[in-house]
């Protein structure tokens, strides 16, 4: 394996991306800003762009910054130039992609959740594990860990404001695909998701959840359910492209079939109860069916001695209930998260200016090119994401019937 890549004279590093829809879009604003807002150590240099279509990615390269599209990741992965492979795919893609990466010595960020199966990300923490010893480093995406009042949240939870933590509970509820007549997206086939709303929203809250309490999930029981089963095969026009999610039905490769419908394969909502290894329990609801709901996750922690909670529909704010106040003192304080105190913050605005979902990227990638650049592990590392795919695989086994499931071991590596 080649060593890991060094920051070069000059302090560079050079970035290829490879997918440019949704996720590759929320990226590149993140690439092209960071060394703008943040004082780094080394410099993102956004090198290429990668994706199957070669006038699609000619676009998306020049309407996003790059320097040049390139249709073939394997070249990309071998090329000199590039330091830093940015996977913003479709699940079924991750795995393979990731594990030539590394052992390139490229360094990798990974989007959520780190493969379609269990088996795919333990062999990319075999990957990462045998690249870090040469230095190379990876990471997986799970951007909501770099909302500034999720990290406080974070804080308070662990300097003990909210005592010994009893209750979790989580939900993350959108209706994009509430019209039976949307159409079949590679969002709802399961050889290319892996799974449907568990998967795609429920992996942040996991994510979330642990990462807030400093506990881990160690069993489960669920249930899933499918309410639209048969969906129109996806065109150039309809809802996919009023929604603008026509650039996922294109990666899917869809709609060139003779069929006028196709199979749904993934779940559309997904609940489930949680015992965490610190004693609490926990509840949640991730679904695509919450008719009014565009993109609203919540999480709220409660404890012997508070309770914190999170809206990502208000994610510059906190509510925190201090139980040892006097009695005529207590309620919920509203935390405004704008404080050049506050985490992050004071790379942007005055107080009481707020920042909003794209920042949460730029954050992400601010982290990335740190460790990087100092030679530490950035986080969530794989082994984190692996977690947070084992629970995803227990819930999916408790909703097939196994009742209560516990969640596998991931050895020899710090909690999240």
């Amino acid at each position: 394996m080649p060593d890991g890549r060094q920051v070069r004279a000059g302090r560079q590093l050079r970035i290829g991306m490879v997918g440019y829809a949704f996720m590759g879009a929320a990226h590149s604003q993140a690439w092209r800003t960071v060394n703008r807002v943040f004082d780094l150590p080394a410099a993102a240099r956004m090198v290429a762009v990668c994706g199957r279509d070669a006038a699609a990615v000619a676009a998306a390269a020049d309407r996003l910054g790059w320097e040049e599209s390139v249709t073939d990741w394997r070249a990309l992965v071998a090329r000199d130039d590039i330091d830093v492979v940015d996977i913003c795919t479709p699940g079924d893609s991750h795995a393979e992609i990731a594990i030539a990466a590394l052992a390139a010595g490229k360094h990798v960020l990974c989007e959520k959740p780190l493969a379609n199966t269990v088996e795919e990300a333990r062999a990319m923490v075999d990957a990462a594990q045998a690249a870090r010893a040469h230095g190379v480093r990876a990471m997986c995406g799970y951007n909501y860990r770099r909302v500034p009042a999720v990290v406080l949240m974070r804080q308070l939870v662990a300097d003990g404001r909210l005592g010994e933590i009893r209750h979790v509970r989580a939900a993350y509820l959108q209706d994009w695909i509430v019209d039976p007549q949307f159409p079949l997206v590679w969002r709802l086939q399961r050889d290319k998701a892996g799974s449907g709303a568990l998967g795609d929203i429920g992996a942040h809250i996991i994510d979330l959840t642990q990462y807030v309490t400093g506990q881990l999930i160690t069993e489960v029981c669920g249930l899933t359910e499918t309410f639209v089963k048969e969906r129109p095969l996806p065109s150039a026009t309809g809802p996919a492209a009023s929604s603008g999610l026509a650039a996922s039905a294109e990666l899917a490769g869809a709609g060139s079939g003779d069929a006028a419908t196709g199979p749904v394969t993934v779940d559309d909502a997904a609940l489930f109860l949680a015992r965490l290894d610190g004693g609490a329990v926990a509840t949640y609801e991730a679904t695509r069916f919450a008719t009014g709901r565009r993109n609203a996750l919540r999480v709220e922690i409660n404890g012997s001695l508070g309770t914190v909670a999170f809206d990502l529909e208000r994610l510059n704010e906190l509510e925190f209930h201090d139980a040892t106040r006097p009695g005529a003192e207590q309620g919920f304080t509203r935390i405004l998260v704008t404080e050049p105190d506050h985490p992050y913050m004071a790379a942007w605005w005055p107080p009481g200016h707020i920042i909003g979902y794209e920042h949460s990227f730029t954050h992400e990638v601010r982290d990335f090119i740190e460790a990087i650049a100092t030679g530490t592990d950035p986080r969530p590392s794989f082994e984190d994401a692996l977690r947070v795919q084992l629970v995803l695989d227990a819930v999916s086994c408790s909703a097939a019937g196994a009742g209560w499931t516990s969640i596998q071991e991931v050895p020899a590596y710090p909690r999240v």
